[in-house]
């Protein structure tokens, strides 16, 4: 790399070739196709850069993993468009209502993405935990995990005991809401209401200082 014609010892960066947004949607779009046919675990680069008519060097050059492409991916998709931006915050001023927000949005989200791409995300997931977390990170809360602050401030107003597990709500919220989705279910607002008021809520409470034998689907 040239350095400058001084004393200093900071290197010029060299221009490189500007990325080509239209060819990036095209790679992006053809990680989701792969997803939905062959999954998480099966998607390689070789094959992303086959079906997108791409080289491998040229997908390297934008991501280092798989995890980032497919969180790229996922970001570039619908399931964001219809997640909250990185950042939005959950606070309705009790823990039902803030349970019910955290649903609607999940119930959301799913809705965004075909039976496929749900089956998919879920799968990947379990395959890489890590995942899940990334694709909250970049793309905003979609519902499917319990927020920190959500559980802390349930917590501080009395309405969990102090050492509760959000493994209930990660088990079970997404667990049902996807099943529902794929059977063709509704999932309308008493629904959800329902299901805050006589699953999750308790079972957070009973399972509260008890260690959970597994993690959480969607934690």
């Amino acid at each position: 790399m040239p350095f400058r014609n001084d004393d200093s010892s900071t290197p010029i960066a060299r221009a490189g070739r500007p990325r080509d947004a239209g060819r990036e949607r095209e790679i992006l779009v053809a990680v989701l196709e792969l997803l939905a046919e062959v999954g998480y675990d099966a998607l390689t680069f070789e094959e992303v850069a086959r079906r997108a008519r791409a080289s491998k060097a040229t997908l390297y050059r934008r991501w280092e993993t798989k995890r980032e492409m497919v969180v790229a991916a996922v970001k570039a998709g619908p399931v964001a468009d219809a997640a909250a931006r990185p950042g939005d915050l959950i606070d309705t001023g009790s823990l039902r209502g803030d349970l019910i927000a955290l649903c609607t949005r999940l119930d959301t989200t799913m809705r965004a993405a075909d039976g496929a791409m749900n089956l998919m995300l879920l799968q990947a997931g379990l395959d890489d935990p890590e995942l899940c977390r990334h694709i909250e990170e970049s793309t905003g809360p979609t519902g499917a995990k319990l927020p920190a602050a959500v559980l802390r401030a349930a917590i501080d107003r009395g309405e969990l005991p102090v050492d509760t597990d959000p493994f209930a709500y990660e088990e079970v919220a997404g667990s049902v809401l996807l099943l529902r989705r794929l059977n063709g279910l509704p999932t309308d607002a008493d629904y959800l209401a329902h299901l805050v008021d006589t699953i999750l809520i308790p079972a957070l409470r009973t399972g509260a200082g008890s260690e959970p034998p597994a993690r959480a689907i969607f934690s």
